[in-house]
């Protein structure tokens, strides 16, 4: 995803080295197949929900069962598949919560490839053989996923590192599948209501997030740019990378030892559950507001705890540079859900959302009005973060109005990272916490700050701490 800070996009990617239309022509016969057997499948238990199902039950039901049918296709059509749906798993204003529920429950594990093919691509990227390359090499995978697999070994200095490797063949069968999901979405686009969710334009954001973790070199480059965003912080780490042993087919780093962030024991002191939920939260602001370059696909799998209370991050395949506009964007979003006023928001969709054709503003904001009413009605220390972002998708999906793409993988990532501060510390009040990190931001800026209690509380400690 960060293809516009690591390297340049190769132009045309898909259409270099796919065009072997035998092949393509098979592997398009069997998503046929899959599709019309999962179609068919999918007909028979609207028909039984329809004849069994009554009242809100049914709707429910059906939008389950859309998502469940879903993940179980994706499941079926293999490793682009299902990396496509974790994608897609992070576009709530694309997709209902039922059909996001169900994503993000897809199983990226397949089993192992060979270790023979691990050591042939490791001694033909580094042209020596592997007792040369490492003093110790597992021969069975520690993890294995649809894209790579990892293997435990240790440097000839004795230094114990994790190195990944890619599935041999995978970035191909990107390439060729993304071909196809194109293609599809031409087809999608040809029909006018369709046209204006912009269906080539998703599923190009789509496959090129796929295909760039294809490329190790793009993962590689993140992890030294975290490091170097996070050198001075004692409290985050990133594992170091040697790039003296990585390519874009393999990556080898540090080996991480730790608890997972939900693993942690429930009887660990609540002093310590607060200083990493602070952590993690201060994380995630510095990523977006401090920063602009965001981990997009943060999830507790990703968060490893040393030392009860410093946070370990890695899996930074799917990494996002925010320029300025954007950044600018999503203070403003921010600043407008934290601390604004319904017109606020109205007046920030009005100039940072996309949208295609005429919108009913004047229905848009009656809905907009009835939810910042319920919002404010509410104990903001008790509410989610994602429970009132997911509402306002939902008034977007309805108007057709929606936030850049680039907003959407960050807006993902701070619902994550907040989700998690709440499981370890569930009565801290987020808004507040956001409020106290834009203030100095906005001040610094010369930016108005709105006339709200998180706003002016958050001003006056800024005040007070002021020498």
């Amino acid at each position: 995803m960060c293809s516009d800070v690591t390297r340049a996009r190769s132009p045309g990617y898909d259409k270099r080295h796919v065009l072997r239309w035998p092949g393509n022509f098979i592997h398009f016969l069997f998503l046929l197949v899959v599709l019309l057997v999962s179609g068919v499948v999918y007909g028979i238990a609207r028909l039984g929900l329809f004849l069994f199902a009554w009242g809100p039950q049914r709707a429910q039901r059906v939008a389950r069962l859309r998502g469940v049918m879903l993940k179980q296709t994706m499941s079926a059509l293999g490793a682009t598949f299902i990396k496509l749906g974790q994608v897609m798993s992070t576009r709530p204003d694309l997709f209902p919560p039922e059909v996001i529920d169900q994503l993000r429950h897809l199983q990226d594990r397949l089993p192992p490839f060979s270790f023979r093919r691990a050591k042939a691509t490791l001694e033909t990227d580094f042209g020596k053989p592997l007792a040369e390359l490492f003093s110790e090499f597992d021969e069975q995978p520690v993890a294995a996923a649809s894209v790579a697999q990892v293997h435990r070994a240790r440097l000839r200095d004795g230094r114990e590192v994790a190195v990944k490797i890619l599935r041999p063949g995978v970035r191909r069968q990107v390439e060729r599948d993304a071909v196809i999901l194109i293609g599809f979405a031409r087809v999608m686009a040809l029909r006018p209501s369709w046209r204006r969710s912009d269906p080539v334009g998703h599923t190009r954001h789509f496959v090129d997030a796929i295909h760039d973790q294809t490329d190790l070199k793009i993962e590689a480059d993140n992890y030294i740019r975290f490091r170097t965003n996070f050198k001075d912080d004692p409290n985050v780490k990133f594992p170091e990378v040697y790039t003296e042993l990585s390519s874009s087919r393999v990556l080898t780093m540090e080996f991480v030892r730790g608890t997972k962030i939900d693993a942690l024991p429930a009887d660990q002191p609540a002093e310590s559950r607060q200083k990493l939920a602070n952590v993690v939260r201060m994380t995630m602001f510095k990523m977006c507001f401090a920063d602009g370059f965001v981990h997009a696909d943060l999830h507790p799998g990703n968060l490893v705890v040393q030392d009860s209370s410093r946070l370990v991050i890695f899996d930074v395949g799917l990494a996002k540079l925010l320029h300025e506009d954007i950044l600018l964007q999503f203070i403003d979003m921010t600043k407008c859900i934290a601390m604004g006023t319904p017109e606020d928001i109205v007046t920030h969709i009005r100039r940072f959302h996309n949208y295609v054709g005429d919108i009913d503003w004047a229905a848009l904001r009656v809905d907009v009005e009835a939810f910042a009413t319920n919002f404010r009605a509410k104990d903001v220390a008790k509410l989610e973060y994602g429970e009132l972002i997911g509402e306002m998708f939902a008034i977007g999906r309805k108007h057709h109005v929606r936030p850049v793409t680039d907003m959407m993988l960050v807006f993902v990532a701070l619902i994550t990272a907040q989700g998690i501060g709440k499981m370890l510390e569930p009565e801290h009040n987020v808004f507040g916490a956001v409020a106290q990190y834009l203030i100095p931001i906005l001040m610094k800026r010369n930016e108005s700050v709105p006339d709200t209690a998180e706003a002016k509380a958050a001003r006056g400690r800024e005040l007070q701490a002021a020498p």
